[in-house]
């Protein structure tokens, strides 16, 4: 078949042919691009919606909590922790006296008699009062106490010994015998069997 077209007009056929294709891409190309408009703006909503659910959820559950009153609830928890803290350290300076004056009774030399406890739980310790027959004696009781094999003290201190004259101590058998007074203040061991606390293991 022989085309006996002109060439101008078979150039304009060919351009317009062109022309048909590139506005066919050009519209592609202009749908393509509103579609990813659309699908990121429907995205963008999605997600704002998606973000003000969850914070109607969170806003819900944090109502919800505060009707529960949890910060009552562990405002009385803390109390209780602080109740229990504060009963393991009252515990912890209970002394078990019948123990501890049996333990005393076996380390006092013959020479001495107890007359006084006073318990002092601010510093752990105690402070004895004995009748000595001397200083020696006052002396020995001080050593027997702060001997760490008897497991009562980790030391012992003398405060002071005050010994009667003869005639001041004949008034009374006791004096007579004991005449000297002793006052010792002595600090209990942290690991004693004779605190409370210590004691749940025997």
């Amino acid at each position: 078949m022989i085309n006996l077209l002109p060439p101008e007009l078979k150039q304009s056929y060919h351009y317009a042919y062109r022309n048909v294709r590139l506005i066919r891409w050009v519209i592609a190309f202009g749908l393509s691009f509103i579609g990813l408009m659309v699908i990121s703006v429907a995205g963008l909503i999605f997600m704002q919606q998606s973000t003000q659910t969850y914070a109607a959820q969170v806003t819900s559950e944090q109502n919800l909590l505060n009707q529960q009153k949890l910060s009552e609830t562990q405002s009385d928890v803390q109390n209780i922790s602080n109740n229990l803290k504060l009963a393991v350290q009252v515990l912890s300076q209970e002394v078990l006296f019948s123990k501890l004056l049996q333990q005393l009774a076996s380390v006092t030399p013959s020479s001495a008699i107890l007359t006084n406890l006073d318990l002092n739980p601010a510093q752990s310790g105690v402070t004895i009062t004995a009748q000595t027959a001397s200083y020696s004696a006052a002396t020995q009781l001080q050593v027997n106490l702060a001997d760490p094999a008897n497991q009562i003290f980790t030391n012992a201190d003398i405060l002071s010994i005050n010994c009667l004259s003869a005639s001041e101590a004949a008034g009374s058998p006791t004096t007579a015998q004991y005449p000297c007074t002793t006052i010792i203040r002595a600090l209990f061991a942290a690991n004693n069997p004779y605190l409370f606390i210590n004691s749940k293991g025997q």
